[in-house]
C-alpha cells in the first residue's frame, strides 16, 4: 500500500495527516508505529486521519493515533492542523468546520493565514468521567507517587490531565515524574502530565508529558486543561497565553459551565508518500 501524506506541526507538535477520504486507508498499531518512528519512518508525535463522518450534521471524522499505536479521543494541536489540512487539501471550503471525534464534536474556525481556533467544549472535571479515582470532586487533589505526595489538578479535555504546579518548569522532572504518573492507578486509561509554571494573571509556561508518546514540543489539550486547573485555584483570568516548548497558545475559559477556546497556527511541512 502506498500512502499518501501531509506532515504538519502545531508548535512543533508534528502530525502525519492521512486523507482517508479520496485514498483507501488501512492502518494497524504495528503500521501507525512504523510510519510515526523517525529513523525507519516519516516521524511524528500522532497520526491523524481525516474521514467522512458518522454525524450527519458533522463535515468530517477526525481519529488520532499515538505514536504507540494506540488511538486516543483529543488532541488541540491537531485539530488546528486538522482544520488546515481540510482547506488545503480542498476536502472543504469552509471557514467553520464541524469535526466528529471519539470524544464529542469539535468547532473549528480558520483565521487568517495560519491560525485557527478550536471551541474544545467543557471541561469534564467529575472523577469518574476523566477517568480518575477520586472520592468527591475537588479542585485539587493530594497523588502519591514513590512516597511524594503531589498536588494536581484532574481535568478531562475529551482526553485525561493531570496538572501539577512548578516554580520552574525548566527544572521540571517532566521525564520521570510524567512517566510515573501516566502509569498512576488512580488514572485507569493513563494520563497526560502537565508541568505549569504561573508568571502573572495571563502568562504561564508549561510542558507536557503525553500519553503514549512523551514529551512533546506542544499540547493543545494539556494548555487547555492546564488553564481550567489554574482557574479553579483563583490563580489567572479568563484569557491566559501558555509558552510552550514549541510556542504560545493562548486559551479562553470564562469558567465552569463554559466551553474552552484555543487559537494557535497550524503549519504544512511538507508532501509526500511513503510505501507501506
Amino acid at each position: 500500500m502506498r500512502l499518501k501524506f501531509t506532515k504538519m506541526h502545531g508548535l512543533g507538535n508534528d502530525f502525519v495527516m492521512v486523507d482517508g477520504i479520496t485514498q483507501r486507508v488501512k492502518l494497524s498499531p504495528e503500521k501507525v508505529r512504523q510510519i510515526a518512528d523517525r529513523h525507519i519512518g516519516i516521524g511524528c508525535d500522532q497520526l491523524l486521519l481525516v474521514e467522512a463522518p458518522r454525524d450527519p450534521e458533522a463535515d468530517f471524522r477526525y481519529r488520532i493515533y499515538n505514536a504507540d499505536g494506540s488511538e486516543v479521543e483529543n488532541c488541540g494541536n491537531g485539530a488546528r492542523c486538522f482544520a488546515r489540512f481540510v482547506r488545503d487539501r480542498r476536502l472543504t471550503s469552509k471557514e467553520h468546520i464541524l469535526v466528529e471525534t471519539a470524544a464529542g464534536t469539535l468547532k473549528l474556525n480558520i483565521q487568517g493565514a495560519d491560525q485557527v481556533s478550536v471551541d474544545m467544549g467543557e471541561p469534564v472535571l467529575e472523577p469518574a468521567k476523566i477517568p480518575f479515582e477520586a472520592d468527591i470532586q475537588a479542585e485539587t487533589y493530594p497523588l502519591e507517587v514513590d512516597g511524594e505526595t503531589y498536588n494536581i489538578g484532574a481535568v478531562s479535555m475529551g482526553n485525561p490531565h493531570a496538572v501539577l504546579l512548578v516554580e520552574d518548569v525548566l527544572k521540571a522532572p517532566v521525564e520521570t515524574l510524567g512517566a510515573i504518573i501516566e502509569r498512576h492507578p488512580r488514572f485507569p486509561a493513563k494520563v497526560n502530565v502537565g508541568f505549569l509554571q504561573i508568571e502573572a494573571r495571563d502568562r504561564a509556561r508549561l510542558r507536557v508529558f503525553e500519553r503514549g508518546v512523551g514529551e512533546t514540543r506542544a499540547c493543545g489539550t494539556g494548555a487547555c486543561a492546564a488553564m481550567v486547573s489554574a482557574r479553579l485555584r483563583g490563580l489567572v483570568d479568563e484569557e491566559l497565553h501558555i509558552t510552550l516548548p514549541g510556542g504560545t497558545l493562548t486559551i479562553h475559559w470564562p469558567g465552569p459551565g463554559e466551553p474552552v477556546t484555543m487559537t494557535g497556527p497550524a503549519t504544512a511541512v511538507y508532501h509526500g508518500q511513503i510505501a507501506l
